[in-house]
């Protein structure tokens, strides 16, 4: 024991030893993260799948639907605004023309009665059949208040329709103004949220497949830093044998059965056997140190991406709920507020469409009435004139008044011709708008709420889920990084620790320079030391050293698989 003192040697003894028991120690802490993390991603995957599959079916195809149909009934409206304007502007420049038409006829007709009274006096001077006269310019008197009272009535009707026209295109034009240009742009939002809800169908089913595939890769990672981790074991009993060896060659290990002693060359060859182990056994546990940590990053590369890809389809910086959903709930409520002021907008343009249809009823009826009156006007006056002209000179005077009466009536007549197109117009236009407004009707309109609030509910359950599953998705994903990171570390450390290795081999080589061939004797011990080998890879070492010696042995020219079961190079356990 020149060479190595019996302190020397316990201290390196105790060396590998505490490489040892770090071995066996990080090992356990980096399988258990490791394995926690593991079962953490994987839960948070299936959940972040299972949101991107209920994102890409119905639900999601029922908000859309109703997106695109309000969108459509929005862009309806704003195109049919200044077709209604244009519409309301023609009843209303027709309503100002009857209105200027109204008035020469009630003159007309004032005059008629007139006329009447005029004739009635003259028939009163009359000699012969004077109550005949009087009949026939009482009847016409009548006629005449009759079809006064009637004008007089669309005179009130046309200033009430004038007024409701007037009313609902200033309405109408406010409203256009002020919204024309909203509903498109609101149209267009609408529609862009659409192809943005099946764009997010498509991105959806891509995420679920991708979180699918980085499950799948990250089981693998971790399969194979498992396995990887196995080589803990390996090397931990590796150091073990090495401890032994060492052991076995002082002369001084306390034993109850003491067996051989090996000889002072048989010791440094040991020692020199041993030394060349620990060089074999730190460069392998090197690369199976490097091997995890490469696995430990593809891990924490994969669960990176999966997060990433989460965060940027479903949500803003650090899972926030300001969300493609949170900005559709935002579009849809804009809508429903919007449809419910076109609904009050238009109540004007119906009301004014209810005055038109029953003015116009009522206009008809008048001048239906108005024809009758002055063709039988017109008989009276043709009747009473005949007559009069029997009684020569002195019937003169009344067939003037009766051929008055004729042209009067004939000129209320044309009068009511002249209105008849007008009113023929108005009748056109309101229909026309008519139908516009069934394409806007405000019924329709409110039908569209139940499918907005159903849209709305399921982008608010959508979007609760989301926060929830993002909120996971930030803290279990920074509590998984941290799992790696710390898995990283320990095993970094654990590298640097075992880089003290070939130190302590260097010194045993030193310490045995010039060993010389081992004794007879001492081959039964380096038999004993092949005997304890589980690693094939130890046996390498010791038939090389052997060979450098020049010896071989019965032991270590065994088959492999004579003395192990195991051709990997690993002993699982």
């Amino acid at each position: 024991m020149t060479a190595i003192s019996t302190g020397k040697l316990t201290e390196t003894i105790a060396a590998v030893e505490d490489v040892s028991s770090r071995i066996e120690d990080v090992f356990a802490r980096v399988g258990h993260e490791l394995g926690r993390g593991h079962i953490m991603f994987k839960e948070l995957n299936l959940g972040l799948a299972s949101l991107s599959g209920e994102l890409s079916g119905a639900e999601i195809e029922g908000a859309a639907t109703a997106l695109q149909e309000i969108a459509a009934r929005l862009s309806e409206l704003a195109r049919a605004l200044p077709a209604e304007s244009a519409l309301l502007a023609m009843i209303g420049k027709s309503t100002t023309e009857a209105s200027a038409l109204l008035k020469p006829l009630f003159k007309h007709v004032q005059m008629i009665t007139i006329i009447a009274r005029s004739a009635r006096i003259e028939a009163a001077s009359l000699e012969g059949d004077r109550e005949g006269f009087l009949a026939f310019t009482q009847e016409a008197y009548d006629l005449g208040k009759a079809v006064q009272g009637s004008i007089e009535g669309c005179a009130r009707d046309q200033q009430h329709l004038s007024e409701a026209v007037a009313t609902a295109s200033g309405r109408q034009k406010e409203f256009e103004s002020r919204y024309g240009d909203q509903l498109i742009a609101e149209s267009a939002e609408l529609g862009a949220a659409y192809s943005g809800l099946r764009d997010q169908r498509s991105k959806s089913s891509h995420l679920a497949d991708l979180a699918s595939g980085s499950t799948r890769k990250i089981a693998e990672a971790v399969g194979s830093a498992i396995i990887s981790l196995q080589a803990g074991d390996s090397t931990r009993q590796r150091l073990e044998h090495v401890c032994h060896g060492l052991r076995l060659s002082s002369s001084s290990e306390p034993s109850l059965v003491p067996g051989a002693v090996a000889s002072e060359d048989g010791a440094h060859a040991i020692r020199k056997l041993e030394a060349a182990q620990l060089r074999d056994a730190q460069r392998e546990f090197s690369g199976d140190i490097g091997q995890i940590i490469r696995a430990l990053s593809a891990i924490l590369n994969d669960a990176g991406s999966v997060v990433g890809h989460g965060r940027s389809l479903f949500g803003g910086e650090n899972g926030s709920s300001s969300s493609f959903l949170t900005r559709i709930k935002q579009r849809l409520a804009q809508a429903s507020t919007l449809i419910a002021t076109c609904e009050s907008a238009g109540r004007s343009v119906d009301e004014a469409l209810a005055v038109v249809e029953e003015t116009l009823a009522k206009f008809r009826q008048a001048i239906a009435g108005l024809a009758e009156a002055t063709v039988d006007i017109t008989l009276i006056g043709m009747n009473a004139g005949l007559k009069a002209s029997h009684l020569g000179s002195r019937g003169s005077a009344f067939v003037v008044i009766a051929n008055e009466l004729k042209a009067t009536a004939d000129q209320v007549s044309a009068g009511a011709g002249r209105l008849r197109p007008v009113l023929d117009g108005i009748e056109r236009s309101a229909s026309q708008l008519k139908d516009l407004r069934v394409q806007g009707d405000p019924t329709q309109l409110a039908n569209l709420e139940p499918q907005i609030l159903r849209a709305l509910r399921e982008v608010e359950t959508g979007n609760e889920r989301l926060g929830k599953l993002m909120s996971r998705l930030v803290d279990e994903g920074a509590e998984f990084e941290g799992l790696m990171n710390s898995a990283q570390g320990l095993m970094s450390s654990l590298g640097e620790s075992s880089a003290a290795l070939p130190a302590v081999a260097a010194r045993l080589e030193t310490a045995s320079a010039g060993t010389h061939r081992p004794q007879p004797q001492d081959e039964a011990l380096l038999d004993d030391l092949f005997a304890r080998y589980t690693m094939e890879r130890e046996r390498d070492v010791h038939r090389e050293f052997l060979r450098s010696l020049g010896l071989s042995s019965t032991a270590a020219a065994r088959r492999v698989e004579e003395v192990a079961p195991a051709d990997d190079g690993i002993e699982l356990f």
